[in-house]
């Protein structure tokens, strides 16, 4: 399955923006000097280890949490706690928050009284399609049924952007194949901007375009995927000193054998000498390289990490 075709928009529209974004608990930093930029209409996967920041940088975009320090801007302004706003803004919380003993037609009533934009057809007709009664209680239903009720509850209000917060970990490959199929669809439909946190990664690669990618509570990497993709290529050689890729490219990850180095870097130089075998980076590779270097002393002991030149 691939991204899903949106209408065409104006290339420097930007629902998030921010700057120099920090975040404290006490003595805990939980986002670091944090510049993001997401285009509108844009399936966004917001990947990293547990503890990177993922889900506060969640919670600073919904407007439920304040920065440290920094700037923010979420599509028209910076996220606030007014019914303007939070009309604009989906937020779906990793535990899925329904009423487990209201029934999926009394969230839909309920919901016709909380928003000042609803759309009660999309929901009743998302769930007949799924074959998800109306009429059993949510905590009756199964955890994929569940997700599935409260991602339509949440697109029933006609958001530009939506920010789902680990949605699928808890499900089943089926049902978060079917979750992010209706997500994919909504965004074809309407346009919205989706921001999606996860681990999985072989789930999301069907789906997303763009990619933010926390590590040690900054960010790594941020943009369209197929652009990150082409400035990282994946070297081949024999075991050496790679001092001179270093002055051309910026060496996101060395593993050495002993006979071997594998080198993944990032960067639009020709590699000259001939000793190096160069190959396309896949996203998986890409991520992981990232995110190990946070690993921990007896992982990172195979592995260089070089600063971007």
């Amino acid at each position: 399955m691939t991204a899903p075709a949106v209408p065409e928009r104006h290339p420097t529209a930007a629902v998030i923006q921010t700057r120099g974004l920090v975040k404290q608990f006490r003595r805990v930093t939980a986002l670091s000097d944090c510049d993001v930029t997401v285009p509108e209409g844009r399936i966004c996967a917001l990947i990293g280890p547990n503890g990177a920041g993922k889900t506060t940088l969640l919670r600073l975009l919904s407007g439920l949490a304040r920065p440290t320090a920094g700037e923010m801007r979420v599509l028209d302004g910076p996220p606030r706690q007014d019914p303007v706003f939070l009309s604009e803004v989906g937020y779906l919380a990793q535990e899925i928050p329904l009423y487990r003993r209201f029934t999926a037609e009394e969230h839909i009533s309920i919901g016709a009284h909380l928003n000042r934009r609803w759309d009660p057809t999309s929901v009743r007709d998302r769930l007949t399609s799924l074959h998800i009664p109306l009429d059993r209680a949510a905590g009756s239903l199964s955890g994929g049924q569940r997700a599935q009720l409260a991602l339509s509850l949440t697109l029933a209000k006609k958001p530009r952007l939506v920010l789902l917060d680990e949605p699928v970990a808890a499900l089943d490959p089926l049902a978060r194949r079917h979750f992010l199929a209706t997500m994919a669809d909504a965004v074809a439909a309407d346009g919205i901007t989706v921001v999606l946190s996860s681990h999985l990664l072989a789930d999301l690669e069907r789906v997303v375009d763009y990619l933010i990618l926390l590590s040690a509570s900054q960010v790594q990497l941020c943009g369209d995927i197929d652009t990150l993709l082409a400035e990282h290529r994946v070297l081949v050689g024999p075991r050496k000193d790679p001092a001179a890729i270093a002055k051309t490219h910026t060496i996101v990850q060395a593993v050495h054998t002993a006979r071997q180095t594998t080198l993944l870097v990032r960067g639009n130089a020709p590699v000259i000498d001939p000793a190096w075998e160069s190959s396309e980076a896949g996203l998986e590779e890409m991520v992981l390289a990232y995110m190990g270097q946070d690993a921990s002393p007896e992982i990172s002991h195979l592995t260089t990490v070089g600063d971007e030149q």
